[in-house]
């Protein structure tokens, strides 16, 4: 298995990088081609997917990160590998995380090619694993942020809150509160309060 290829940018074309290595040339997807120049020394992070229809194809990313939430992406049913690009194009590894943590359907609706049932679909299905990412202590630079949203999640879900009750005061704060920097015992405070009102 490639984990990783290290050589000269040689061709540039739209979504895809040809690398050269020695004799071979390997030709890469990655999520923005613009940011690569010919005779550029690279290095890419690589996903070899397999398509029934067109065989392998390479997928390559600048950071581990990158790598891994394209593949937690593509994990989601009905997912592929154009929408992983499209994510981390239009939003960005560390943003994408972030929106899953907040339930933020709306940054997440920026993204080309995701529609409303997508973006419900990505969330139900990454926010457990995305939580179980960041607690592992992966190196991203919001972490601490991220680690904040989380256990808001969790502490109301403790409080007998149901899935939908969390889900909607994670939506409140995302609306709310999303650049406004607050500690976690003023998430929980305000997701508190707005949960009080509403039952």
């Amino acid at each position: 298995m490639i984990d990783h290829i290290s050589g000269v940018v040689c061709a540039v074309v739209k979504g895809a990088i040809t690398v050269d290595v020695g004799s071979l040339g390997f030709s890469i997807h990655v999520p923005n081609s613009s940011v690569y120049k010919l005779e550029q020394k690279a290095k890419l992070f690589i996903h070899m997917h397999w398509n029934q229809e067109q065989g392998p194809s390479l997928f390559g990313f600048a950071t581990e990160l990158e790598k891994t939430v394209f593949l937690l992406i593509i994990s989601c049913s009905g997912i592929g590998p154009k929408i992983g690009l499209a994510v981390l194009k239009d939003l960005g590894a560390e943003p994408f995380l972030q929106a899953i943590q907040m339930e933020d359907e709306r940054a997440l609706g920026s993204v080309g090619g995701l529609g409303p049932k997508k973006v419900e679909q990505i969330i139900v299905q990454l926010k457990r694993k995305v939580g179980e990412l960041v607690k592992s202590g992966i190196d991203i630079s919001a972490g601490h942020q991220l680690t904040d949203w989380q256990n808001v999640s969790d502490v109301l879900a403790s409080l007998n809150y149901s899935r939908s009750e969390v889900s909607r005061a994670m939506k409140f704060l995302s609306d709310n509160y999303a650049d406004a920097e607050l500690p976690f015992d003023g998430l929980v405070r305000h997701a508190l309060s707005f949960l009080a009102k509403k039952r």
